[in-house]
């Protein structure tokens, strides 16, 4: 009897022990829906894992949200595409290690027909006018990365959509807004990495209209929450993680990383 209890408390003390190193071992990765929605995690994250034995859970929002659950020390790291927003993030104290990490570019997508006739324009800024002047546009309305870039080119447009008949904001992740600008045979813009990754699957009947301005540049980074601001942050293992990105393996895994038809759909430019 005495032999079966010790060695009852020999098998509990090893499950807490397993437990609390399994507990060690994850970290929570604040991250925009462009990441999640294109299917890369699912492609870099098991490599990762295997690799350290570290588990990243992600937590998918819109960039600004993302940096927010950071700030309150919600994640430990951030994986987002602002990086006006990350810089000045890291500037105000609440993160830290701020990396480069692959870039893809945004694409005006509209319908079919492109009845706004939007194809051949000069600039996003005229397509952006002549969107205004002649259909409807979905934006995202989220505080997301994609949605700061939608703003800041209203901004050089010289227009302030928020509350035209012609503007809808939806509130939700780049997927959704797709979907419904295609109900609507209105026009948004779209990270190119979601819109590959998900045009055939919701049988969207739209197309690309407009890309290629450099003003659609899309750099996405990585950065750590400061570990000073909130003590309970798991550092080094978020650490861990941003180095593995930037590394020679990880960036390999990123430009891997292609839809079914072999389209890449990030491009890997850590420094």
């Amino acid at each position: 009897m005495l032999r079966m209890k010790l060695l009852a408390i020999v098998l509990f003390t090893a499950i807490i022990c397993v437990t609390s190193v399994h507990a060690a071992t994850e970290i929570i990765c604040a991250s925009t829906t462009s990441t999640e929605n294109s299917g890369l995690f699912g492609h870099i994250l098991p490599l990762f894992e295997k690799k350290t034995g570290i588990k990243v859970k992600v937590v998918a929002r819109g960039t600004g949200a993302a940096i927010e659950m950071g700030k309150r020390g919600d994640a430990d790291v951030a994986f987002v595409h602002a990086k006006e927003q990350e810089l000045r993030a890291v500037q105000e104290g609440f993160f830290v290690d701020r990396h480069d990490v692959m870039y893809n570019d945004f694409v005006i997508i509209g319908p079919k027909d492109d009845f706004a006739k939007i194809k051949g324009i000069k600039s996003t800024v005229e397509a952006f006018r002549k969107i205004s002047r002649t259909s409807q546009f979905v934006s995202r309305g989220d505080n997301s990365g994609t949605n700061a870039k939608e703003l800041l080119i209203w901004e050089k447009a010289g227009i302030e959509p928020k509350g035209r008949k012609w503007y809808r904001e939806v509130g939700q992740g780049m997927e959704k807004t797709q979907r419904v600008a295609n109900e609507k045979r209105a026009y948004t813009l779209s990270d190119r990495g979601t819109w590959l990754a998900t045009k055939d699957k919701d049988k969207l009947e739209m197309i690309v209209v407009y890309e290629g301005d450099p003003t659609l540049f899309n750099q996405y980074g990585v950065m750590v929450v400061n570990p000073e601001k909130h003590k309970h942050i798991k550092y080094k293992e978020a650490m861990e993680f941003v180095n593995w990105l930037i590394s020679k393996e990880g960036q390999q895994a990123i430009a891997s990383f292609k839809d079914s038809l072999g389209n890449q759909l990030f491009y890997p430019n850590a420094k």
